[in-house]
């Protein structure tokens, strides 16, 4: 039957764990009557009905009075009282003074009630514990954490317990007292702190140390190897860590008829993009103890880069010519052709370079010769090939010969 025997047990499951310790009020009850070996009983849940106590009033009716009249104590979760009564039984007791048992409480005796007997009741209530880093809710008759402690480390598993956030001001709240006798510490932020009044809560310990709890920061409540009571504060801090990463970009070409076959030119530059990734981590007391992704998105879009390749027929070079015949000297310049300002001529023509040929390939030299024209003025080989000397005077035999017309675009510049 659930609660049966249990000091304390899961919500779920009872579990059988050994009585309260020795200086427990239950333990002082049972002390107190030895013959009476139920005091460790649960109550069932069933209605406490008073008794009704007939008194038959013969002679000397004071004597038969006192015999039905008792004084006895009643401890009723930590709050002792003397109680006058005139109950026959502990149920009767219990009905009178309104208190109601159910499965998972205790009650030190059952049957009848004795003068100057005590009766101990602890009810039981709930409590969240945290066993090899597992939470769960248990049930417990403990009235301390001390006491809490306890009784469960007779399970052989590292207990502690944990206090729960109130709605009003977030203090943590643990349904019992830091402790009833020995010291405490509370630690928190690498540092232990005592606790200079043990019989208080757990928030105004925290209070009276001034220490503040954020939101998400946790309390337990746990007893070291020593023996010593401990409140270790975690600081639980959640938040969003984002990292960035380069996003590469891609390549891809186009044709290009302006640009001759093999040649690449670059229209649209490629830009690496940015890749965004978020995580929620948690962590306690610095400790990273969980990480869930919460995005993973391409913020900045990369460039892609465009390439041009060309498709347009290189120009087939012009056949070399044949030699010609040993040049003639060039005759004399006239004295009208030698007035003439040939230097400007050779800068418009070539840019004033003695080896110039055109981009077509058909003009060769200061004054930008034919290969025809070149011969038929008593040259051989290319213009381009003579020297400058040589190329001014043919220039100026072609003036005496054509005029500047030879040089249409040009010509004007011999007479500046």
């Amino acid at each position: 039957m659930p609660g049966h025997l249990d000091v304390w047990s899961d919500v779920q499951f009872s579990t059988l764990t050994p009585g309260p310790s020795a200086d427990s009020p239950l333990a002082a009850a049972h002390a107190a009557d030895p013959k009476d070996r139920r005091w460790w009983r649960r109550a069932r849940t069933v209605p406490v009905v008073a008794a009704t106590v007939g008194l038959v009033v013969l002679g000397g009716g004071g004597t038969a009075y006192a015999s039905a009249h008792k004084s006895v104590t009643l401890d009723v979760d930590g709050n002792v009282q003397k109680v006058s009564t005139f109950a026959g039984s502990v149920q009767g007791l219990l009905a009178a003074r309104h208190v109601t048992v159910g499965d998972r409480d205790l009650v030190s005796a059952t049957g009848a009630l004795g003068d100057g007997q005590q009766v101990v009741v602890r009810h039981a209530h709930q409590i969240t514990v945290s066993e090899n880093g597992t939470q769960q809710t248990v049930w417990t008759t403990a009235l301390t954490a001390d006491e809490a402690l306890a009784d469960l480390s007779a399970r052989g598993a590292v207990i502690s317990l944990v206090a729960s956030r109130s709605q009003e001001g977030g203090r943590p709240e643990l349904p019992l007292d830091l402790t009833l006798h020995g010291p405490a510490d509370v630690v928190v932020d690498g540092t232990t702190r005592p606790v200079q009044d043990a019989s208080i809560s757990v928030g105004d310990a925290l209070t009276q140390l001034g220490v503040t709890l954020n939101p998400l920061d946790t309390v337990e409540v746990k007893r070291t190897d020593a023996g010593r009571v401990q409140v270790v504060v975690h600081r639980v801090v959640v938040q969003d860590v984002t990292t960035t990463s380069e996003e590469p970009f891609t390549s891809s070409t186009v044709d290009d008829p302006t640009q001759y076959t093999g040649k690449r030119t670059v229209t649209t530059a490629g830009v690496v993009g940015v890749r965004t990734i978020v995580d929620r981590v948690t962590t306690v007391d610095g400790v990273e103890t969980a990480r869930e992704h919460v995005s993973n998105d391409v913020t900045t879009a990369p460039v892609n880069e465009v390439v041009a390749v060309g498709t347009k027929a290189k120009p087939v070079a012009a056949p070399k010519p044949a030699p010609a015949a040993p040049a003639s000297a060039p005759a004399a310049a006239s004295a009208t052709s030698g007035s003439l300002n040939w230097a400007a001529l050779a800068q418009c023509e070539s840019g004033g370079r003695v080896d110039a040929v055109s981009s077509n390939g058909l003009y060769y030299g200061l004054y930008q010769f034919s290969v025809s024209t070149w011969q038929a003025m008593g040259g051989s080989g290319l213009p381009s090939q003579a020297s400058a000397a040589e190329q001014t005077a043919r220039a100026q035999a072609l003036y005496d010969r054509s005029g500047a017309g030879q040089w249409p675009v040009c010509g004007k510049n011999l007479f500046s």
